[in-house]
C-alpha cells in the first residue's frame, strides 16, 4: 500500500529533485544543475571558501571539470518529514586530470571517496 498523503507527495517530489540534479551531474550537464538552484545557492565545500550565488557556482563546476572527471554512484537520498530539508549519500567515482593548485600533479590518477551533501528549501522547486 502506497501513501499518497501530501506530505509523502512532497518526500517524494524533493527525492526526485534531488535524483534528477545529480542526473544532471553525471552526465556533465552544468547548466542542468544550475537550473535547479536558487540564484542565491549557497555552496560550502570541504575545502576552501564558502560560495554564495549561481556565478560563483558555475565557476566551482567549470574548475572542477577542467581537473576532474567524476560519476556518483550508490546515490542514497533522504528527506525529512516536511520536505524542506534533504541529503544524499554516494560515492565519487574519479579521475585527476589536470593539476590543482596545492595538490600533487595529475597524472590520471583514479579515485573513489565516500561523500554526501545537505540541502535545504523552503519549498521543493523544479527546475526553471
Amino acid at each position: 500500500m502506497s501513501d499518497t498523503t501530501p506530505e509523502s507527495q512532497a518526500r517524494a517530489k524533493t527525492a526526485q529533485l534531488i535524483r534528477d540534479y545529480y542526473a544532471a551531474f553525471n552526465k556533465g550537464d552544468s547548466n542542468g544543475m544550475l537550473a535547479f538552484l536558487t540564484d542565491d545557492v549557497i555552496h560550502d565545500v570541504n575545502q576552501g571558501e564558502r560560495r554564495q550565488g549561481k556565478d560563483k557556482f558555475k565557476a566551482f563546476n567549470a574548475r572542477m571539470d577542467h581537473n576532474y572527471k567524476e560519476e556518483l554512484k550508490d546515490i542514497v537520498v533522504m528527506v525529512s518529514k516536511d520536505a524542506t530539508r534533504a541529503s544524499a549519500e554516494f560515492n565519487v567515482h574519479g579521475i585527476y586530470k589536470n593539476s590543482e593548485e596545492g595538490l600533487p600533479p595529475a597524472k590520471g590518477q583514479k579515485y573513489v571517496l565516500p561523500a554526501g551533501t545537505f540541502s535545504r528549501s523552503a519549498t521543493a522547486r523544479s527546475p526553471a
